[in-house]
């Protein structure tokens, strides 16, 4: 083989190693500016969320009273936090909130129950009835 023959290849691949990070650079700016444009959208959406009016099926904390201003299903007109706000709360008053809205679920399952047994006639649990 002559000596520029060596000279020609290695052009090409010289040429080819090139070609192949440059396309690769032009598909990995593509897929980054694809992620911003999205993380822009999320942005945009989720600016909106906190102004949002609460609808019935998101995010309600009742920490009030159980028994007083129920519809029945259990449902009431108590504290509401805006949808998102934990996020940014501190860990103790989230706590603070499960563990006042689990005491609540928990005293309005109870009532049902003790509603739903004096309706069929059924004897109550002794668990149910407040003795204390």
């Amino acid at each position: 083989m002559p000596w520029w023959s060596w000279i020609l290849i290695w052009i090409a691949l010289v040429a080819l190693s090139l070609l192949f990070f440059g396309v690769l650079g032009v598909r990995l700016f593509r897929q980054f500016m694809a992620t911003v444009k999205e993380l822009g959208e999320a942005g945009d959406r989720f600016a909106n969320l906190g102004s949002a009016p609460l609808t019935p099926g998101s995010a309600v904390v009742h920490v009030g009273d159980v028994a007083s201003e129920h519809d029945g299903a259990g449902n009431s007109a108590g504290a509401q936090a805006a949808p998102g706000s934990a996020v940014f709360a501190p860990p103790a008053a989230m706590r603070h909130d499960y563990h006042a809205s689990k005491v609540a679920r928990q005293e309005a399952r109870r009532l049902r129950r003790i509603r739903r047994k004096a309706e069929r006639g059924q004897p109550q649990a002794l668990r149910d009835i407040d003795l204390r």
